[in-house]
């Protein structure tokens, strides 16, 4: 029998606050997780916000909701009296504001055209909007339809079941971009203890994951715009770190492409028993004329010290990091530049790992750690990563303003720097998206990495971050 959607939740409007806050262990999980890729400066918009417990339990500064129910939005106005929440539809959006994320949680099942309130999430949205879809996995119907049958759960109307694909698919048709998937809670019930077992552990690992009643998807606008104008839309800061590189120094400069409408230079050399920074000296008194050249010197230790240094100082709106060793082109910032300039990514990351390497280029126990840490993050950051530790890595000067406030969360001793930026775009909800580069050998000096030290380093990296990361 067909049940008017709209009479259906007017009608059991008057229960929602208390059949909610009866559930509350299952609800919280998808407002911790919602949270966890919200910041406090973020405007969120919410489809299908209910009685409004969500919406109010964000963090962010600037939040609207809206429902289709009016007596939903009664509710949720008689709950939360300063919460800005609208009787409005999905499929008629009339918002004059853009918002930073908008959040569409246990919805899609009830909507009468999926792709139709998708495509107007674009009336409200900017390039760099992040959209967060949360639904029921398919694979729980027979449970949930039984736990109607019970009693347990709420009697819904029919709705459409829709696997994760199904969901993703319907994003890109409404012009969305889907660069993350994951999956959340087995045991939807709160039983001390084993609850804990089953969600906060059993429910990462590989397998068990798939048993998980809560998908979501992460998704950003697609942008649509000419080559002429990504090609002159940011201005560029090359970072370029240097610890006995004296003999590539020049090389940077005369192989380096222009990006953007502008492009700078930055040297940042520390500690070299070499003339390397005599050598900066000299490329900047020689190539001044031609290209835009700070230079400094930093007596800390480590890669990560010399990037941040120039982070800090970079004029461009694009930060980009290429090491001096030059194993990776200088011509291949073209590539980085296109990938973030036309939206494909906010964060993008150099993959060495694709292309065949000339015969010294990587050391085999380097080749077999680097493809160990991919295999760790990819686990951790629920998308694929082939290379987690090329030195060449692309994002805007907004969001390493943001990356450095939250760098107290992860910790603070990556010494490449390569990790801290990675697990820092995550938490910030960037879209990371790794590009293939050809890894060349060097043509002077040698590596200044120590495998086992650092390598060890950096796996007590990867196990604090699974507690900030997995297991929240």
């Amino acid at each position: 029998m067909y049940v008017d959607k709209k009479t259906y939740f007017n009608s059991i409007a008057p229960k929602r606050i208390k059949q909610r806050r009866a559930k509350r262990y299952y609800w919280n999980d998808i407002t911790k997780y919602c949270n966890y890729f919200v910041h406090e400066d973020n405007s969120v918009l919410e489809i299908g916000c209910g009685t409004g417990e969500l919406l109010n339990d964000l963090k962010a500064k600037n939040k609207i909701g809206i429902d289709f129910s009016e007596e939903m939005i009664s509710q949720a106005k008689s709950q939360f009296p300063g919460l800005d929440v609208r009787q409005m539809p999905g499929e008629e959006l009339n918002l004059n504001q853009k918002f930073d994320v908008i959040i569409l949680s246990n919805l899609i099942g009830y909507l009468e055209d999926i792709q139709k309130v998708l495509t107007q999430l674009k009336t409200v949205s900017h390039a760099n909007t992040k959209i967060i879809v949360s639904y029921y996995s398919f694979i729980w119907e027979p449970i949930l339809k039984f736990g109607e049958l019970i009693g347990y759960k709420t009697k819904t109307p029919n709705q459409n079941w829709l696997s994760l694909a199904e969901i993703n698919n319907m994003l890109y048709l409404s012009g969305f971009h889907v660069y993350r998937t994951s999956r959340r809670m087995i045991f939807p019930v709160y039983i001390p203890l084993l609850s804990e077992f089953m969600n906060g552990f059993l429910a990462k690992m590989p397998l068990f994951r798939l048993l998980c009643i809560n998908n979501f998807s992460f998704a950003k606008n697609i942008q649509y715009e000419t080559e002429e104008l990504v090609a002159k839309k940011y201005s560029v800061s090359v970072i370029i770190p240097a610890r006995n590189e004296s003999g590539n120094i020049e090389n940077v400069l005369l192989r380096m492409p222009q990006l953007g409408n502008s492009t700078e230079l930055i040297f940042v050399e520390s500690n070299s028993s070499d003339d390397t920074w005599k050598q900066i000296q000299k490329v900047k008194t020689n190539f001044d004329a031609t290209y835009n050249i700070q230079c400094f010197q930093i007596t800390e230790a480590g890669k990560s010290a010399a990037v941040r240094k120039g982070f800090e100082m970079a004029r461009g709106e694009v930060l980009m990091i290429l090491d001096a060793d030059l194993t990776v082109a200088p011509e291949d910032l073209t590539k980085f530049y296109e990938a973030i300039a036309s939206g494909k990514g906010d964060f993008i990351n150099g993959s060495r790992l694709v292309y065949p390497m000339e015969k010294e280029a990587m050391r085999f126990l380097n080749r077999i750690g680097n493809k160990f840490f991919s295999n760790i993050f990819t686990w951790l950051l629920d998308q694929r990563f082939k290379d987690t530790l090329c030195g060449t890595k692309v994002m805007f000067k907004k969001d390493y303003e943001k990356l450095k406030v939250n760098r107290k969360f992860f910790g603070d001793f990556d010494p490449f720097g390569d990790f801290d930026l990675l697990f820092g775009a995550y938490k910030l909800n960037l879209c990371i998206v790794e590009l293939p580069v050809r890894y060349h050998e060097r043509t002077y000096g040698r590596t200044n990495i120590s495998r086992f030290k650092h390598g060890f380093i950096l796996l007590k990296m990867c196990f604090f971050a699974a507690r900030k990361i997995k297991f929240i």
